[in-house]
């Protein structure tokens, strides 16, 4: 059974970034965990709770043994092959004396110009797409050449993320050396027989030396350890992934891997996301300016005149925190009772864009404490979908925060509507007794950020599966979630989601926002120049011919980063998990994101947080079509013109205590 666990974690892990495979895997943890939970119910009396499959619209099986989630496998995998077989029987004309493969029959319906839909024809040009992004329309040569190319990607890129993840290196250091660490991070420290300090080269380690360790040796020490890991061999894996995705993107077509990864997406080609990385850290330099200035006078008050490096950033950027932000949330300690959470956020949302939640009680879940809501439309009483809260950290459960599809909504042959089901994993603490669960306002932020998630997939109106659910470019599918986070830093939400410690002085929600704004945006300057960097490098080495990357970087670094030099001796890109596999040539979708979703709420929102017109726009023209219309269109259709970088620049900038 852990075998099995395990197997479906990897499965989850990759379910936003492929199809049916990915599903099934995703599909299978859970059912195991579910039938794992529900063992650990009380074998008592119960009362008798609803069935899942009594509810209109649920299609779901949440109990399967082991041997019938097999059958179901095998089932969805025969139906895939008779759809395609029944596709490729298709006569393309009446000349056609042999069976085309699926493609080209499908190439040939499109190329005869039939008035369709505009889905319908979506859907066509993406499925010719996806064929042909995966080699199908090469001869047979080079499509066995480009299957040799991809096979080998795939495994260096395995290789990449073994040897990071096997890396066992560490160093040692005396706790005078460690001056400025927690006393419980120093407890924690394994003894090695020198009677020295053993620090791993984990991120457990490293981020609170890189930010309390008061020694500035010690945390050079520690950077260039860091930024040296698995150096010359994962510099050799990169090196030779970089050449091999050119030539499998040339095999196809393309003048470089970039430009045949960035094509599907919101930016289209390379050049713009180079355009636009270079647009955003233009207009914040300045700022990152006054930024580092307050830095380095810091450490020229700490540590006297020594150069202020990169292994610096971290630790001073902490201390303005501290002095700057920290004393202001200090004056009071706000509560994040989880229920008041949950009912802020419900009731947010339903008031923004137009919704209704309703819990569905007594209905028999895989575990007591899930709880599971209906969604309606007020105006039309339609049942829009449903969503399941898996809220509590407990032992077996899968371990990460998410949302996963659990059911797209879609249209079936017949014409009958598929009703969405999400379902939002979180990891909240469990309840001891009966006090009430109290949230970190980070969790707080990442539920807020994941709720947005659920109300993409249950607002998708499309018609075709392709398009429904999380199936969207990657630089469009987090618009939504960093565009309804922001309300977290609103008053009027604060109000609905929080309380105060009745020892503390009270500040108004107002302040305490404000407050938290600042945190969020302090140092944003040098920041976003930081992610920047690994953008252009990501982009630079994989639309360019072949280049030294350490060069790259040892020569961008300075460039980006107001002259701060690389550490000598450090290749950050052979220690960047992103290069190698996931984020490959999409390093900038993040920010790309994030600067429109800045750009959404300051047009439609900023002047009245719960507008009621705007947020059922939002609906309608951005969630409602999912993937089914180009994702550019659809945000210049609901702005009314091209996204712009100038919201995010001004809210960064205003919010900046350096003016």
């Amino acid at each position: 059974m852990q075998q099995s666990r395990e197997a479906g974690k990897r499965g989850m892990r990759v379910v936003t970034f492929t199809g049916v495979a990915a599903l099934v895997l995703a599909g299978l943890h859970f059912v195991l965990s579910t039938l794992n939970d529900r063992r650990t119910k009380s074998n008592g009396s119960r009362i008798r709770r609803k069935k899942i499959s009594d509810l209109r619209g649920l299609n779901i099986q949440i109990y399967l043994s082991a041997s019938q989630i097999h059958k179901q496998v095998d089932k969805i995998i025969l139906r895939s092959t008779e759809t395609y077989d029944l596709i490729a029987s298709i006569p393309i004309d009446k000349m056609i004396r042999k069976r085309e493969d699926v493609y080209r029959v499908i190439s040939a319906y499109r190329d005869r110009r039939e008035e369709v839909a505009p889905e319908v024809q979506r859907f066509i040009d993406c499925l010719i797409k996806d064929f042909e992004r995966n080699g199908v329309a090469l001869n047979s040569d080079k499509r066995k050449e480009f299957d040799n190319l991809r096979s080998k990607i795939d495994d260096l890129s395995l290789l990449f993320i073994k040897n990071l993840t096997l890396d066992d290196s560490f160093l040692q250091f005396g706790e005078s050396e460690l001056r400025g660490l927690p006393p419980q991070f120093i407890k924690s420290l394994d003894v090695v027989e020198n009677g020295k300090l053993k620090i791993t080269l984990r991120s457990h380690h490293i981020s609170p030396i890189l930010e309390h360790c008061k020694v500035g040796s010690t945390r050079k020490c520690v950077a260039v350890a860091h930024g040296t890991r698995c150096g010359k061999a994962n510099t050799a894996i990169l090196e030779k992934l970089v050449r091999l995705r050119k030539k499998m993107a040339q095999l196809l077509g393309y003048s470089c891997f970039a430009d045949y990864i960035v094509e599907p997406r919101m930016a289209r080609t390379s050049t713009r996301v180079l355009e636009f990385l270079e647009d955003i850290s233009c207009h914040l330099t300045e700022m990152a300016m006054r930024e580092l200035n307050v830095l380095k006078d810091l450490k020229k008050n700490e540590e006297g005149d020594f150069p202020f490096g990169a292994e610096d950033l971290r630790y001073y950027m902490k201390r303005a925190e501290e002095k700057m932000i920290d004393a202001e949330l200090q004056t009071a300690k706000f509560l994040f009772p989880v229920d008041m959470v949950l009912s802020g956020v419900l009731k947010t949302f339903q008031e923004l864009l137009h919704l209704e939640f309703e819990e569905v009680l007594d209905v028999d879940t895989w575990h007591d404490a899930v709880r599971l809501f209906a969604v309606m439309d007020p105006s039309s009483n339609e049942l829009m979908g449903y969503f399941f809260l898996d809220m509590f950290s407990r032992e077996g459960k899968y371990s990460q925060t998410c949302v996963v599809a659990v059911q797209d909504g879609s249209m079936s042959s017949g014409g009958i509507n598929q009703t969405p089901v999400a379902l939002l994993i979180s990891q909240f603490p469990k309840q001891e007794d009966d006090s009430p669960v109290l949230l970190q306002f980070s969790e707080v932020l990442n539920f807020f950020h994941e709720f947005g998630h659920v109300l993409q997939h249950i607002c998708n109106r499309a018609t075709f599966s392709r398009f429904s659910g999380l199936r969207m470019e990657v630089d469009f599918l987090e618009i939504p979630s960093q565009m309804l986070e922001k309300w977290c830093y609103e008053s009027i939400c604060m109000k609905q989601i929080s309380g105060y410690d009745q020892d503390t002085v009270k500040p108004s929600k107002e302040e305490w926002c404000c407050s938290l704004r600042r945190r969020r945006d302090l140092f944003l300057g040098l920041k976003v120049k930081e992610e920047v960097l690994f953008c252009i490098v990501d982009q630079i080495i994989h639309s360019s011919e072949e280049i030294d990357i350490e060069k790259l970087l040892k020569h961008l670094h300075p460039k980006v980063l107001l002259g701060i030099p690389l550490l000598e001796g450090t290749n950050p890109a052979a220690c960047f998990p992103r290069f190698a596999i996931g984020y490959e040539a999409t390093c900038y979708s993040h920010l790309w994101s994030e600067v429109v979703a800045a750009d959404i709420y300051a047009s439609k929102f900023q002047e009245d947080i719960m507008n009621q017109r705007a947020g059922l726009q939002f609906r309608n023209k951005v969630l409602s079509p999912g993937g089914s219309r180009d994702p550019m269109l659809i945000i210049q259709e609901y702005l009314g013109r091209e996204p712009s970088i100038q919201a995010f620049i001004m809210s960064k900038t205003m919010s900046s205590p350096w003016q």
